[in-house]
This record gives structure tokens, C-alpha cells and sequence, in this order.
């Protein structure tokens, strides 16, 4: 059906622009996010390592050093202290007779069960997939193996164990991404690894020696291509003394709105195996089929740009918060985007929380609230009732020097069904739509900026979105080359990467009918790259 639309108009020419890049500086390249984790030059995919120790943030990554596309991975490091602004450090772990070095984590061995350390100066242990591409190409399947490294001053640098490999394939061509924790209950260390379509858990005393304890996943959630990137995590439901374990999947295809995707499961973890939750399970029957593999799926990320994530280890329980950090593109296109020095970013960090709605379990994702520390001036507009196809000026422009923007929305739809947001420039457009009608929250980027290097990359994306009583609450962020929705409280999220071919100016919001604006704020953003 055909609606009657009605503008408002946001003449935000500055406030959403970013600057015209005159010097090929570093950090200030064409597309370079500003308050997005980039490697200074090359390739970057997944997170892999992330830990936290004595005030330090550590961030591992895939990086291939020496080309802005995939290939022999390493770790590359960097560290914050605020989640925000970051330290590139030397890479941390390179290839050698095993392999290249592919996805894993790392955690503080603080008993010393490894014998790496000493109980005064506990060691750093990562564990990682060791990749022989020889191996693969002469058509053995049993070319991923596990192994171990430690650091002793702090990640600055890293000594290989002698005895790699710690678990080797049990021929089986998928076999990696290991995630370890420490299972207070049993004593011992698991680790979730992905191996094919499922994911296995195994255990340690020691991180050296693992025995497999159980499996998970088989005709469970989607499984429109092969599993990677578990992270298993224990969380309390939100108000209440429950706990339960949740367990993070990613999947390449097969995400909801094609290619990565991660996908989120809730239940118990006996120290041997994952149980999926019988309300969860009831719940995940009941999911619209997103995947194209026609099998319900919980997605944690509806967009299609947040891919292979996992939460840090060993932050304090004083802070209590399960942190996530993800991989900001997709396998569709990743290794065609229009960057040249870097390739990839990483999304913001979030803060996962578990909450019981409805009799539903609900993984929702909150930005860390150090951004706010990047905010440098805010507009804010309230109570207009958006009830006539006349443009309003509602905000003055900000700053043209600021290279980021916060936008928040406070809508009462009253009897609106659709309403739209546009964000413009003289010659794209990038959409953000709520259709309250058929529940959900729609990403257009069909006519965002640059798009002719991929099929795939001009699409409209989907999601499901629950109004409740008609009011909904929208934080959105924008980079110079994403754009990251979190809507009803962070319950549903999207996030893509776009390509503007200019800044966009204006933000244009239309409806079919009325629709009351009870507050809108656009907040500057600085740049994390500045030097002070």
C-alpha cells in the first residue's frame, strides 16, 4: 500500500559531514574510521585474545602485515585503557613450522596452572589455531591444531610452548577458534572450539593436556555454512539471582541478511557440555527462519557487519560487565571494499546483558559508556509532533571539524506505521526504517555511497523490532564509513559498513501519520586518532 509520507527535515550539513581529506595522512584517509579500532596499514579480521589486565584492555586481532587482503594470519595487538581510544603494539604472534596463526583467546593463568608464571607474576596465556596451509594443500585434513603461547611482561611480548601442538584434528578439516575459561565448579579450564558444524568443549587442568568432554549444535540454529568463533560466557538474568551460560556461534554464510552472521543460544553448562534451556529452545522453535538454511535462529546482530565477536576475559568481577568487541565487515565483500592502506574495522564495544522479557531470554547490547568521554558539543530538540509535510530546521550545525556523530531518538508512533529516517547528500541516501505494521526495523543501503564492487554489498537489511505502547528509543552511530542502530534498549542492533561519496548532511525523518518527537539529540563525536 501506497503511503502518504510526512517530512521533517534536519538541516544537519555539519553535524553529520566529516572533512574533506586533503592530506593522505595517516588515520585520515578517505573512509578511515574515527572511533573505530583500524590497524595503521594491511589486512585485519577477526578479534582473537582479548583480556584484561592491571588496567589494560588487550585486543589481538588477525592481521596479515603484508597486504590490505587476507592472508598468512598473525595476531596483531593493540591495548586501551578506556575501551576507546587505542595503542597499536608490535605484532604479538607469527607463523612458524605449525602454522600460521589463526582466531583464538587468551586469559590470566592466575594459579599458575601452566607453570609459565609464578603466583606474583601470573602469566598471559593464549591459545590459537595453528593453520599448515603445506598440509592442506597436499589434501591432508588434519592441518588445524591448537596451541599455546605466554607473556610475562604484560603481552608486550610472547614466547611459544615448546610442546605445541596441545590438541591436534581428529581428522576433521574444521577444527579452531578455541575460547578458554576458567569453570569455577569443576576446577578445570574448557575450552569451546568449533569443529565443523558443532561446537565440542574440552577440558584442562594445566592448558596443556585436553580431554573432550561433549558436543553441541548439530540440527540446532542455523547452519547455512561452517561454525567459528564460540564464546561461551556465564551471565545473570538481569533482577533476578539466576545464572545461565550463553553461547556465541558464528556462522559464514548463513547469516539473516546474507553472508557472517553470529548467532546466540541460552542454556547450562555442567563443565562437560552445553544444554540448551528448554524455554530458550521453545523460543528459538518459535524465531522466524532468517538463515538460508531455513533453521530458527537467535541472531545477536541482525546487520551485516558484526562478525566473529567475543567478550574479554578476566575483567574484575567488581566491574561485572561481559564486554564484546566484533569484526566490522562481512566475507561477501570484505576483501573488496574501497580502503587501500588498511582493510576492516572493528565495531564499538558493547556491553552484552541477559534479560528475561516475556518468558524470552534476551541477549541486548549496550555501548560502553566511556564514548560519551568523545562527545564535544550536543543539540538537542524536544516534544515537536511531526504532523505536517513541511521541513522544519530543528538543529543548528554543529562544528564541520568533528568527524563522528551520536543521534538519539525518543518517538511516541501514535498512529504512525512507518517511520523513516534518511540520512543525505547530494547524491546518496542511507535509510533507516521502522515499520511498526509488520514489527520490524529496516537498514536500506541501496543507495548509501559506493557499491559497484560487490552483488551483495547494496541491500536492504531486516530485522524483528518490538514497540512497546507505541514508544520506541533509537542510538545510532556513525562513522565515516558505518553506521551502528541500537533500538529498544539494545534488544535489537545493526550494524553495516557504508561508503558515502560524500558526508552525508542532512537527516531527513518522514512518517504516514503522526508521530511525536519527544526528544532528538545529535552529539559530536572527536576523533580517537588525535594527538593531544
Amino acid at each position: 500500500m501506497k503511503r502518504k509520507l510526512i517530512a521533517l527535515c534536519f538541516s544537519v550539513s555539519s553535524i553529520l559531514a566529516q572533512d574533506a581529506i586533503a592530506k593522505p595522512e595517516l588515520y585520515q584517509e578517505p573512509y578511515r574510521p574515527q572511533f573505530h579500532f583500524t590497524p595503521q596499514q594491511q589486512w585485519m579480521n577477526d578479534p582473537n585474545g582479548m583480556v584484561y589486565l592491571d588496567g589494560e584492555y588487550h585486543l589481538f586481532y588477525q592481521y596479515n602485515p603484508y597486504a590490505n587482503v587476507w592472508g598468512p594470519m598473525h595476531w596483531g595487538h593493540a591495548i586501551s585503557k578506556d575501551l576507546v581510544h587505542w595503542q597499536q603494539q608490535p605484532v604479538a604472534l607469527y607463523p612458524d613450522k605449525h602454522g600460521t596463526i589463526f582466531s583464538g583467546s587468551a586469559v590470566v593463568d592466575w594459579h599458575n596452572t601452566a607453570g609459565f608464571g609464578t603466583k606474583d607474576n601470573p602469566a598471559l596465556v593464549a591459545i590459537f589455531t595453528y593453520h599448515d596451509h603445506l598440509q592442506e594443500n597436499l589434501g591432508a585434513t588434519t592441518y588445524q591444531s591448537q596451541g599455546l603461547a605466554y607473556s610475562l611482561d604484560k603481552g608486550r611480548t610472547w614466547i611459544k610452548y615448546q610442546g605445541n601442538p596441545v590438541l591436534n584434528s581428529p581428522d576433521v578439516k574444521d577444527f579452531r577458534d578455541p575460547k578458554v575459561m576458567w569453570h569455577a565448579d569443576s576446577a578445570r579450564w574448557v575450552m569451546s572450539l568449533a569443529v565443523k558444524n558443532k561446537i565440542s568443549f574440552y577440558s584442562s587442568t594445566d592448558l596443556k593436556n585436553w580431554q573432550h568432554t561433549g558436543d553441541f549444535g548439530e540440527g540446532i540454529g542455523a547452519h547455512g555454512g561452517v561454525w567459528e568463533c564460540p564464546d561461551l560466557i556465564k551471565m545473570r538474568v538481569n533482577g533476578s539471582d539466576e545464572e545461565k551460560y550463553v553461547l556465541l556461534v558464528s556462522i559464514t554464510p548463513g547469516g539473516p541478511n546474507g553472508g557472517s552472521a553470529t548467532q546466540y543460544f541460552v542454556g547450562d553448562f555442567d563443565g562437560k557440555t552445553f544444554t540448551i534451556d528448554p524455554a530458550f529452545n521453545q523460543q528459538l522453535s518459535a524465531a522466524e527462519v532468517t538463515s538460508p538454511s531455513k533453521q530458527p535462529a537467535i541472531w545477536l546482530d541482525y546487520g551485516t557487519d558484526n562478525y566473529a565477536g567475543v567478550t574479554w576475559s578476566d575483567v574484575p568481577k567488581a566491574d561485572g560487565r561481559h564486554l564484546f568487541i566484533g569484526w566490522m565487515s562481512n566475507w561477501q565483500y570484505a576483501i573488496k571494499v574501497p580502503t587501500e592502506r588498511w582493510r576492516s574495522a572493528m565495531t564499538i564495544v558493547r556491553e552484552l546483558q541477559l534479560e528475561q522479557l516475556n518468558g524470552q531470554y534476551i541477549i541486548s547490547s549496550k555501548p560502553v559508556d566511556s564514548l560519551s568521554t568523545l562527545i564535544t558539543e550536543t543539540h538537542s530538540v524536544n516534544n515537536i509532533t511531526l504532523a505536517a509535510a513541511q521541513p522544519v530546521d530543528v538543529v543548528k550545525l554543529a562544528k564541520a571539524s568533528e568527524l563522528g556523530q551520536k543521534v538519539q531518538l525518543d518517538l511516541e508512533l501514535n498512529q504512525a506505521s512507518v517511520v523513516e529516517l534518511s540520512f543525505n547528500n547530494a547524491k546518496n541516501n542511507l535509510k533507516v526504517i521502522i515499520d511498526a505494521a509488520a514489527g520490524e526495523l529496516i537498514l536500506d543501503r541501496t543507495a548509501a555511497g559506493l557499491a559497484d564492487f560487490d552483488v551483495n554489498f547494496p541491500s536492504v537489511q531486516r530485522a524483528p523490532l518490538k514497540i512497546e505502547k507505541g514508544v520506541l528509543h533509537l542510538e545510532i552511530f556513525l562513522d565515516r564509513a558505518s553506521i551502528e542502530i541500537f533500538a529498544d534498549k539494545g534488544r535489537t542492533v545493526m550494524t553495516s559498513i557504508v561508503f558515502p561519496e560524500q558526508p552525508y548532511t542532512k537527516l531527513n525523518i518522514s512518517a504516514d501519520n503522526t508521530v511525536q518527537l519527544k526528544q532528538v539529540t545529535i552529539s559530536q563525536l572527536s576523533s580517537i586518532w588525535q594527538k593531544k
